[in-house]
């Protein structure tokens, strides 16, 4: 956790993380009309979950939100990964949950970290189920890190506000 005073303890709600589905859905349209490259992954994003700190408030209440942190898992394509050292900033706008200033004048509101890790999905496995493996099995930096928190789906929609990592 970091030591900034500019979190905030406002609880989040279903239409909180149905906004931020949104900004994480509109991210990943957006990166794959502009970025060729990655276009392969536009039709295999299986799960956008909210971790890190900010899933470790919405289901403890303790630690405030310093900003929003969503990871967008996709079913692999062998041999091409998914841009892994990407990290999208946005702002979640004007809300109860302020703005920390550190993160400078160019935000309204919290900011909002879109990051995406392509994952291998097999056949007899749910996206849920794939993403629980994954933060199991803690292979790399980023699994083990954000096994040390709650995960918790924000879209689909259908799944939306499911605790599948409770840390």
């Amino acid at each position: 956790m970091s030591n900034s005073p500019h979190r905030s303890f406002e609880r989040i709600m279903p239409d909180d993380l149905a906004q931020l589905a949104q900004i994480a859905l509109a991210d990943f349209d957006d990166l794959f009309r502009r970025m060729e490259h990655s276009r392969p992954y536009a039709d295999r994003l299986r799960l956008v979950c909210l971790c890190q700190g900010a899933a470790r408030h919405y289901v403890h209440g303790d630690r405030g939100v310093q900003d929003f942190d969503l990871w967008g898992f996709f079913q692999e394509i062998a041999g091409h990964p998914f841009p892994w050292r990407r990290r999208a900033k946005h702002d979640f706008g004007p809300s109860r949950f302020g703005r920390n200033p550190n993160d400078g004048d160019d935000f309204k509101g919290r900011r909002v970290d879109v990051i995406g890790r392509s994952i291998s999905m097999s056949e007899n496995e749910t996206a849920i189920g794939s993403v629980q493996r994954w933060l199991r099995e803690a292979r790399s930096d980023s699994a083990r890190l954000l096994s040390e928190r709650p995960v918790i789906v924000i879209w689909p929609t259908a799944d939306c506000d499911q605790i599948i990592w409770p840390a």
